[in-house]
């Protein structure tokens, strides 16, 4: 029997295939043609349209949707992967749209891929193996994110972009379309052109999220320093965490200096 807790409000129907294990939350609905695997746990109220898969150790948590043709929690398509028992978690009102492919985790990168609360992850994405998403990301169609990556919080990464593997993405950065990003991303950045370029701050997304001007000029002199002080970025950035009260500022300078595989996009340089 499926497992299915405080199912009176379920409906799955007859054509979709429910293994043995699974457990269903109440008040979801599962559309025709479907497959959801014996290691899934599908949280309460979730949506899952048709000819959707679900698979592996997959852990969804509750009020997301799942819209057709995705398929969620196969094994990574990492040629040093041996069959090893990873994990896929995804939290609460995420919704997955058409043909969107996320992958387990490996054993050498952690063993989980994991995506937070309230993302979109828009039709035709593709998040790999051990990437690390966090609440409210976007990702907009036929963006592609490489394993090991890190993407914070309320980050947006354009349509048909590609971000290579073990990069990460500061909280509140954006992404244009059509951009390949090789190297980290500050907090609040945006990057554009073809080969991604740090071209500033995404006032945008800043305002809309309400932050005090106080805060959004300091950002833009602290930007002005990263560019154009003197010594190399990450002594640039040191300085401004000894010269500043904007929390805001605080965040990039704790990203510049922490740990990372890999170097910095920098104003003026893709």
């Amino acid at each position: 029997m499926t497992a299915v807790s405080n199912n009176a409000d379920t409906r799955i129907h007859p054509s979709a295939i429910v293994e043995p294990g699974a457990q269903i939350g109440a008040g979801c609905v599962i559309g025709p043609f479907c497959l959801i695997g014996p290691e899934v746990v599908l949280g309460d109220n979730c949506v899952v349209k048709s000819h959707v898969v679900i698979t592996g150790a997959t852990v969804i948590g509750h009020d997301c949707s799942i819209f057709a043709f995705a398929c969620v929690g196969e094994i990574p398509q990492d040629l040093k992967f041996k069959g090893e028992k990873t994990r896929l978690e995804i939290g609460p009102r995420t919704r997955i749209r058409e043909h969107v492919t996320v992958n387990t985790g490996t054993a050498g990168g952690g063993g989980l891929t994991r995506i937070g609360a309230d993302c979109l992850l828009m039709a035709g994405c593709h998040v790999a193996h051990d990437a690390i998403l966090g609440d409210r990301v976007i990702i907009v169609n036929n963006a592609a994110i490489a394993g090991h990556c890190i993407i914070e919080d309320d980050v947006v990464i354009g349509g048909l972009s590609g971000v290579h593997q073990f990069v990460r993405i500061g909280q509140g950065a954006i992404i244009g379309a059509v951009t390949m990003v090789t190297n980290d991303v500050i907090p609040y950045g945006l990057v554009q052109a073809s080969r991604g370029e740090l071209d500033g701050l995404n006032l945008v997304g800043l305002k809309r999220r309400g932050v005090a001007r106080s805060d959004i000029t300091a950002l833009r002199a602290a930007f002005q320093m990263l560019a154009q002080g003197d010594g190399a970025f990450q002594d640039r950035a040191r300085r401004l965490g000894e010269e500043t009260d904007s929390q805001y500022v605080r965040n990039i300078v704790d990203f510049v200096t922490g740990a990372s595989d890999r170097s910095f996009l920098t104003p003026g340089q893709g």
